[in-house]
C-alpha cells in the first residue's frame, strides 16, 4: 500500500478531506528545518544541493516515522539519513558535463597508424600474395592468415612438414622482393 505524498492533491482529486497522517512529523520539520538545513549545507558545497539532500533525508524519515520509537532522537536519525544519502551520492560518481566554445578533437593518431595507410598496406600485401604460385599462396594463407601450425598446414594440404617449411620460406622471399611492397621497407 502506498501513501500519497501530496495529500492536498489526493484530497482535491477524491473530494475528501483527510487529516495529515503524521501531524507531529509536520511540526517536527517546521521546528527543526533551519538546524537540519545547516547540517546539510555542511555536507555539500552548493546550497541547492543541500536543500535537495535535506528533502531526501526528510522523505526517508517520513517513510520510517511509524517505526521510530524514540522521538527524542529524531535529530540523530535525520542526520544519519543526511550522511548516508550524501555518501550514496559520492559513490555514484556523477559525471559532470561542461559546455565549451569548441568541440574537443581527438588526439592525432601516431605516425604510421593512419587507417587509410593500414588499408593500403593490407591491399598491397594481398595483391602480392595473390601473385604467388597457387601452392605457395595456399601455404602462406593457411600458415599466416589462418594461423595454422606447420604440422596442421601439412596435414590440410597432404604434404610433409618439410615441404611446408621450404615452400613458405621461398614464398616469403618472393614477398620481400615484391616491387609493390618496396615502400614498406
Amino acid at each position: 500500500m502506498t501513501t500519497p505524498v501530496c495529500t492536498s492533491a489526493s484530497q482535491a482529486a477524491t473530494g475528501m478531506t483527510r487529516t495529515v497522517p503524521y501531524p507531529s512529523f509536520a511540526s517536527y520539520v517546521e521546528a527543526r528545518q533551519p538546524v537540519l538545513l545547516r547540517t546539510a549545507r555542511s555536507l555539500t558545497a552548493n546550497p541547492s544541493d543541500a536543500e535537495d539532500l535535506l528533502q531526501t533525508a526528510l522523505a526517508k524519515t517520513y517513510v520510517a516515522w511509524e517505526r521510530i520509537e524514540d522521538h527524542r532522537a529524531l535529530d540523530g536519525y535525520v542526520r544519519r539519513a543526511l550522511l548516508n544519502t550524501r555518501t550514496s551520492q559520492w559513490r555514484k560518481r556523477k559525471v559532470d558535463e561542461f559546455a565549451c566554445d569548441e568541440l574537443p578533437e581527438p588526439d592525432p593518431l601516431p605516425c604510421g597508424d593512419d587507417p587509410a595507410e593500414r588499408q593500403a598496406l593490407r591491399d598491397a600485401m594481398w595483391r602480392a600474395v595473390m601473385r604467388l604460385p597457387a601452392r605457395q599462396r595456399a601455404m602462406v594463407v593457411l600458415r599466416y592468415y589462418e594461423d595454422l601450425s606447420e604440422a596442421r598446414t601439412a596435414e590440410v594440404l597432404g604434404v610433409s612438414v618439410g615441404t611446408v617449411k621450404s615452400a613458405v620460406s621461398r614464398a616469403l622471399g618472393k614477398l620481400r622482393e615484391d616491387a609493390e611492397l618496396g615502400f614498406i621497407r
